[in-house]
């Protein structure tokens, strides 16, 4: 790689220097902050040989060079560019205070603390599906499962405890969740939320019932009259309490001195948020959650098939910007409230919308000659049929823009169905094609219909509108014999050869789709695994030359002999430490044994500072295998087989 003219070709692409407000690199990717972004070339990125991809997130846009060389893109660039030399941890600060935009930090503050808990409201929701499917009747025959199978009843109640209590106790995982994010003590934050569901208080269910009946019980506190009004369910209030008890705690943590402040600012934070929580906050913010939840389901009733279709029809243009992130807040308030609101009509329009874009890309591949287009297609077409549809949208879809309008018609034209069946989920899970487990069982019929309908059009449609484009571009510029051209380059490559490699490090294995960095779990960098790691220690997967080794020896780079290109990740955003509690073995252009020792690292600490220690395993140059499938194993450790990789 010219890493002087890739540079060049970036900082063209982006407009020059006065469109970068500020630029860093990681381990495979420049990160910039642009002032305008429809100034940018997408065009000549997507087309360019050493950029392997381009996408937004927090307000960045990123570019993907790939480990070894996008350090000396980098260096480059800013030379060239004349940039100050700034970290990672720079340029989230520079993205996150963006002027103007103070709605999608909004977002992004909602998807901070909904985004770590959606696994239990997941988990709690299949079982829930689950238990569904046990107690329906008229889902596989007149009567439910458990009345023609007596024996499963109580297998059926005890599914049906587990899948209430994240449900039941959500203010205490919001709490959690969100006092930590407001830069509060997260542990606080749930105390406090455990206060607002005591059993002592009025259910927050019957909080309205209770009041009309004149049964609801109140505190008489220097004579004001306070309600014992419980707030199960509730999602706006701990929002809002979790945000002045952070404050307040922020407050007292300033003005109290340290022999006093770990006994008394909790106590002090605790009993004001309390009193403000049931004397105002609470009443006031649950006027404000029933009159969302009553306006949302009222223009969800009133429009009907007509709003479903809207809704449908750009639901992947709003993933897009990013304001998706805020669908959790709203879907967690109708799951909550499910007696009043019957299910989230989110999930089914989600749903459609994610098996369209993964039937266009999947038409992509069918259509495609572009190798490297056509490998990406055939992941990401997967993986969007799964739920998981970055990869194909920003990948595939968008920048061949046909695809992207073809399933966002046909998402729309689905979503006319779950409009006019009243398709509702009674749980959060895959919004896929096999959300069905997720919908009340009455719907599940119209919703496997819904999902045929958006599949079947969106793959249709890009098939037709693609062959009748690229017979157009053939006879216009010669398609024929680039794609000979290509075809002749590819062959010219040295062919790899199948391969072990090696776990890195003692834990559990994982897939790496579980990994929480969209880069790597997406598989934009290529296939692996990862390890979540027991110990602090780092060995080689294998012989080879170690063609990268980052002085924040976060990431190291190795080339076999047999061809495997492996870049070894340890943690998420641990380049900020800048090599901070990191101690390397080894040095660049090495040739290293397999089992010799790389570096270690302080876990602990690192766990502490709150960085995700995952050790990532990715082969790079996995479009040139026929397959790269990671080994599984339950616990592996250093030398345990991890990845098998095939060559062509």
């Amino acid at each position: 790689m010219n890493h002087e003219k890739v540079a060049q070709d970036v900082l063209n692409a982006l407009h020059g220097r006065d469109n970068i407000q500020a630029a860093a690199h990681c381990a495979t990717r420049l990160r910039l902050v642009v002032k305008d972004e429809s100034k940018i070339d997408q065009a000549a990125l997507d087309e360019h040989p050493d950029v392997k991809g381009t996408f937004k997130t927090n307000g960045q846009y990123q570019i993907i060079i790939g480990p070894g060389d996008v350090d000396k893109v980098y260096d480059a660039l800013i030379r060239q560019a004349g940039l100050p030399d700034m970290t990672k941890e720079d340029v989230n600060q520079e993205s996150s205070g963006s002027k103007g935009n103070i709605f999608m930090q909004f977002i992004k503050v909602l998807s901070d603390i909904f985004v770590p808990i959606i696994p239990a409201l997941v988990a709690g929701g299949l079982l829930m599906a689950l238990n569904n499917v046990l107690t329906a009747e008229h889902l596989f025959t007149a009567k439910s499962i458990v009345e023609l199978y007596p024996g499963l009843t109580d297998i059926a109640a005890f599914i049906n405890t587990m899948s209430a209590a994240p449900f039941i106790f959500l203010p205490i995982l919001i709490g959690f969740s969100a006092t930590k994010r407001f830069g509060g003590n997260p542990y606080l934050g749930a105390a406090m939320a455990m206060i607002m569901v005591h059993p002592a208080l009025t259910n927050g269910y019957v909080v309205a019932a209770a009041a009309a009946s004149g049964k609801l019980a109140y505190w008489n506190i220097f004579g004001l009259h306070i309600a014992q009004a419980g707030y199960q369910g509730q999602v706006i209030p701990v929002l809002a309490v979790s945000f002045i008890l952070a404050k307040l705690e922020q407050f007292f943590h300033k003005r109290i001195s340290k022999a006093f402040d770990f006994t008394f600012t909790p106590m002090l934070a605790i009993i004001l948020t309390g009193f403000l929580t049931f004397l105002f906050v609470g009443p006031v913010m649950r006027n404000v959650s029933d009159g969302l939840t009553t306006g949302i389901m009222w223009l969800y009733n009133t429009t009907g098939p007509v709003g479903t279709l809207v809704f449908g029809t750009f639901y992947s243009a709003i993933v897009v910007t990013g304001l998706h992130q805020s669908f959790p807040a709203i879907e967690t308030t109708l799951l909550a409230n499910i007696a009043k609101t019957g299910g989230s009509f989110i999930f089914p329009i989600a749903s459609m919308a994610n098996i369209a874009q993964g039937a266009a890309c999947l038409a992509v591949f069918f259509i495609t000659k572009n190798q490297k287009q056509r490998g990406l297609a055939s992941s990401s077409s997967i993986s969007a049929l799964l739920g998981i549809t970055e990869p194909a949208i920003f990948g595939v879809n968008l920048k061949l823009k046909y695809p992207f309008v073809c399933a966002m018609i046909a998402s729309g034209i689905a979503s006319i169905f779950i409009g006019l069946f009243h398709v509702l989920a009674v749980s959060m899970g895959p919004a896929s094609v096999i959300g069905f487990i997720c919908i009340r069982s009455q719907s599940i019929f119209p919703f496997l219909l819904s999902g045929l309908i958006s599949f079947v059009i969106a793959f249709a449609a890009t098939f037709v509108y693609g062959k009748r484009t690229m017979a157009v571009e053939a006879a216009a510029v010669g398609e024929g014999v680039a794609a000979d051209e290509d075809a002749v380059s590819d062959q010219d490559k040295p062919q790899v050869s199948d391969e072990i490699i090696y776990a890195s490090a003692a834990g559990k294995p994982v897939s790496l789709k579980e990994v929480n960095d969209k880069v790597f779990s997406s598989e934009f960098m290529g296939k692996g695994a990862a390890i979540i790691p027991e110990n602090g220690k780092i060995f080689a997967p294998c012989d080879g030359l170690l063609t990268v080794a980052y002085p924040s020896h976060h990431a190291y780079g190795l080339r076999t002999a047999s061809g495997a290109e492996i870049l070894i990740h340890i943690g998420i955003d641990t380049v900020n430490l800048k090599g901070q509690h990191f101690e390397s073995s080894v040095e660049q252009n090495q040739f290293i044994k397999k089992g010799q020792k790389l570096c270690t690292f302080d876990l602990e600490k690192i766990k502490a500072l709150g960085y995700d220690p995952t050790i990532i395993t990715v082969v790079t140059n996995t479009a040139e295998y026929a397959s790269v499938e990671r080994i599984s194993h339950k616990h592996v450790t250093p030398g345990s087989p991890l990845i098998a990789v095939t060559g062509k």
